[in-house]
């Protein structure tokens, strides 16, 4: 059974059609990227799956279950973690204070045993510190714990966002650019990482990502979109390489697109769509 089914998703803003029957799937333990040029429709894509948009027609289903009429917060409760194309931290508190925040749809106890520190109140703390702590080593990200989030650089907000996102136990993982402002070794090391990630807590993980080696490197299988439509779907080096993905990205038409897919497959990895 996959994980998330997203069903002729169509949406529209005023005059303007975002998405017009956008299907995907995206199965268990799969990393499946999103690509397409700025303005293709994938962070809405994401924002109709999470509940932040509510498109005109489709349906999103996850784990078998319909979820298109739930609002956000309740898809979150169901196992669905994402990030945002602008960071969406608390900046003036501390990393791992942002990480235990994120936890509070998981905490058992109620505001009078949190204030009162009852043992079952303390031992839960410890729990939630101690999984915020394994994800923030895991990113390499525990000499940042204790400092407040204001102030850190681009690149490394975005993988405290990352750590947040996975504090609160998502079975889904949904990240809109994790290698935005990322150099192409420490985007390859991110790739490493989120490997390792789906390995050690069995996540899902649905990326949108505009680092081809980054794609190439982690996702099993890819979906392009450009203007709110879907393109093509498939393996990643197919996907890249594919005439009219080419065309779309370069403004070229199909067959000079052709000839800069052969360029591509030649060895020009470090080409960014």
């Amino acid at each position: 059974m996959p994980v998330l089914e997203a069903n002729g998703i169509s949406i529209r803003f005023g005059g303007v059609q975002a998405l017009t029957d956008v299907t995907l799937t995206v199965n268990e333990f799969e990393i499946v990227g999103l690509i397409g040029p700025n303005g293709a429709g994938k962070t809405t894509i994401f924002n109709c799956i999470t509940g932040f948009y509510r498109p005109q027609e489709g349906r999103v289903r996850f784990k078998g279950d319909d979820i298109s009429d739930l609002a956000a917060h309740e898809r979150s409760a169901l196992g669905i973690g994402r990030t945002f194309q602008n960071v969406g931290l608390v900046k003036s508190e501390t990393v791992l204070t942002n990480m235990l925040t994120a936890q509070h749809a998981v905490i058992e106890y109620g505001p009078v045993a949190g204030m009162v520190g009852l043992p079952t109140t303390l031992r839960t703390e410890r729990v939630l510190k101690r999984r915020a702590e394994a994800i923030l080593d895991i990113l390499d990200l525990g000499h940042l714990r204790d400092l407040p989030v204001q102030g850190l650089p681009y690149g490394v907000l975005k993988r405290v966002e990352i750590a947040t996102a996975l504090a609160t136990d998502p079975d889904l993982l949904m990240l809109d650019e994790p290698g935005s402002g990322l150099g192409p070794q420490e985007a390859l090391k991110l790739g490493d990482e989120l490997l390792e990630l789906r390995r050690e807590f069995d996540l899902t993980i649905v990326l949108i990502e505009h680092h081809v080696p980054l794609v190439l490197k982690i996702c099993d299988y890819v979906y392009c979109l450009n203007f709110g439509q879907l393109l093509t779907e498939g393996d990643p080096i197919s996907v890249r390489n594919h005439p009219e993905v080419v065309a779309a990205y370069l403004g070229e038409e199909a067959p000079e697109a052709e000839e800069e897919a052969e360029r591509l497959e030649a060895g020009l990895e470090g080409a960014e769509l």
